[in-house]
């Protein structure tokens, strides 16, 4: 275990966080909010106190996927911790484990909530709040690694530790030019989206903390009403820009090379617009006696469904009062979430296509014992590693959900509220059902289930392992 290089790295992350303070403090600046000063001395100490641990170099900056995982999943950790802090320093969420919820909660890009009036919160913390939503969508350490890169291929590792989906590649040689290109894309489709907000009536500082939340696919809103206290053309475009950011970034990179036969062979996009489609269709039909007009109906069901598969947590209509077969429909699309490779979490598209193949494969071979088959994929044949990693983290991802609704069942809520509290925060969703329905949060809900679902957002952010890493005894195993 090479401690001197996480250890770096960490004193990096700080750097940087000390970095994205200041701009909270710009905002306080232009609305003449006292809130600024905490933010200005949480830049100050956090930047010193990583300078000061960037001056011991690392012995040796060589480090593998355990080095990788390990490092990731602290970094998100010590994100959290650190950018919990102005909350409390500002008494507007005075309570630490609630800071920490929100704050998580925000780098995981889930939009789990334990405020009951956000509209009651400055701007310059608004701000910050909907700035962790997309700071943590494409990634803090990918955007590290764009600007102060380490050394040559073990970059990889990082970049596959925070990185969603079964398999994560270069798409350009060098895996410095691939963080640059993922979050080019992503600063240029924001500046877009930040332009076409304003055309829709929003202010330029509602443009931007909407698209922060809608970028990262974190659902963060600064209004109690959430996207429904905007204009109807905000909500379309907000619809298109979250299933957008549900597709895997390659695709955009293939768009922009103009190579668009390679686009025909991603066939998690093909199936994840199929899933999105009919799951549109049935919710309109099915919840058409909740709204006036068969329009409003797929408005809103086009909305939900767009918010949710993307793991945005972002609504427009209480889906508490749907029908049954809308809120299951929901339910399962809280479970698939998007494309790999995309700012969403859940499970991915990609995971589940090839666990329905392996599932083909064991009832062919049960029929037909002699026949030897591949699993095919996007034209391609599967690895048997990729194989058995969809499986050993199908299995992972049981287990945790599993026990954290065994552990969060403890405070006695509902059943709805309980399974689906930690199948939004697991999901990367935020909005569940019951308590905690797009209505409600999670504000009621007892310290220690706050701790759990916090560890239950970083888990599926970072995708299981990188967090389950921590408590193996033999990663600590100095070799």
């Amino acid at each position: 275990m090479n401690r001197s290089i996480i250890r770096f790295i960490l004193c990096r992350v700080m750097q940087f966080e000390g970095a994205f303070f200041l701009l909270p403090c710009i905002v306080a600046i232009i609305y003449h909010e006292e809130q600024g000063v905490v933010f200005a001395f949480s830049a100050a100490a956090a930047f010193a106190l990583g300078t000061l641990g960037c001056m011991f170099k690392p012995k040796s900056t060589v480090f593998y996927a355990r080095e990788g995982f390990v490092t990731v999943s602290l970094s998100w950790i010590l994100l959290s911790l650190i950018g919990a802090i102005p909350f409390v320093a500002t008494g507007e969420i005075p309570n630490y484990i609630d800071a920490l919820f929100e704050t998580v909660s925000g780098f995981t890009t889930t939009g789990a909530s334990v405020l009951t009036d956000v509209e009651a919160m400055s701007k310059t913390t608004m701000f910050w709040r909907c700035f962790t939503n997309w700071i943590g969508g494409m990634g803090v350490l990918v955007f590290i690694m764009s600007i102060l890169p380490l050394s040559g291929s073990y970059n990889m590792n990082l970049m596959k530790a925070e990185s969603t989906g079964a398999e994560v590649g270069k798409i350009v040689p060098r895996v410095k030019d691939t963080a640059k290109v993922l979050y080019g894309i992503y600063i240029g489709l924001s500046v877009v989206l930040v332009i076409l907000f304003l055309f829709s009536g929003m202010n330029l500082y509602e443009a931007l903390i909407i698209t922060f939340s809608n970028m990262g696919t974190g659902g963060f809103a600064n209004l109690n009403a959430s996207l429904g206290g905007y204009s109807h053309s905000a909500q379309v475009i907000a619809t298109i820009f979250m299933l957008l950011c549900a597709v895997n970034f390659n695709v955009y990179y293939l768009i922009i090379t103009k190579r668009f036969k390679d686009i025909h062979k991603l066939e998690e996009v093909r199936w994840y617009l199929i899933i999105v489609a009919v799951s549109i269709t049935i919710i309109t039909f099915n919840a058409r006696s909740s709204f006036e007009t068969l329009y409003d109906s797929f408005h809103h069901s086009a909305f939900q469904v767009a918010s949710i598969i993307s793991t945005t947590g972002f609504a427009t209509a209480d889906f508490n009062t749907w029908p049954m077969l809308s809120k299951a429909i929901l339910l399962m699309l809280m479970l698939v979430g998007g494309c790999a490779g995309s700012t969403c979490g859940g499970i991915k598209v990609s995971r589940l296509l090839l666990s329905l193949r392996t599932l083909k494969r064991e009832l062919n071979h049960i029929t037909h014992p002699r026949s030897v088959k591949k699993i095919q994929y996007g034209g391609n044949a599967v690895t048997e590693e990729t194989v058995k990693s969809v499986g050993s983290f199908m299995i992972a991802y049981i287990f945790v959900f599993v026990v954290s609704n065994l552990v969060v069942a403890i405070d006695n809520f509902d059943f709805q509220t309980t399974f689906s509290a930690v199948l939004a925060c697991l999901g990367n969703i935020g909005p569940g059902l019951g308590i905690v329905g797009p209505t409600g949060n999670y504000s009621t809900l007892s310290a220690f289930s706050k701790l759990i679902l916090s560890f239950d957002m970083l888990a599926g952010r970072l995708e299981i392992f990188p967090m389950l890493v921590l408590f193996y005894t033999g990663t600590w195993k100095r070799n």
